[in-house]
């Protein structure tokens, strides 16, 4: 699938995250790992409230904050990308979150 919204990498800062945000005037981005694989989507709440809270510092990177948005499928991910995220977690599931946040299922392995 295209992606739909801009890509990120999770190193970026969430200073830049959010100026990126802004610039694309849209309410999320899509976070990928060093690979380039999709891991998943942040809103713009989650860099908002960090931004806006007493620990925050200039040098805090969206995966400094990543527990809160991955590993997730989004309609954005390939089922290769779904697939390698599920290989890596406990259970072999993967769950699924919507642009807007919402979270309408989870996806599992075959066995």
């Amino acid at each position: 699938m295209d992606p739909v919204g801009p890509q990120v990498r999770d190193a970026m800062t969430v200073e830049v995250a959010l100026s990126v945000v802004a610039a694309a005037r849209t309410g999320h981005l899509v976070v990928c790992d060093e690979d380039g694989l999709r891991t998943g989507l942040v809103t713009l709440a989650r860099p908002t409230a960090v931004r806006d809270s007493s620990g925050y510092t200039g040098r805090i990177r969206l995966r400094d904050i990543a527990g809160d948005f991955g590993p997730c499928a989004s309609p954005l991910n390939t089922m290769a990308e779904a697939e390698h995220a599920m290989r890596h977690r406990p259970l072999g599931t993967l769950p699924m979150a919507e642009e807007h946040g919402s979270a309408p299922g989870v996806l599992a392995l075959s066995r």
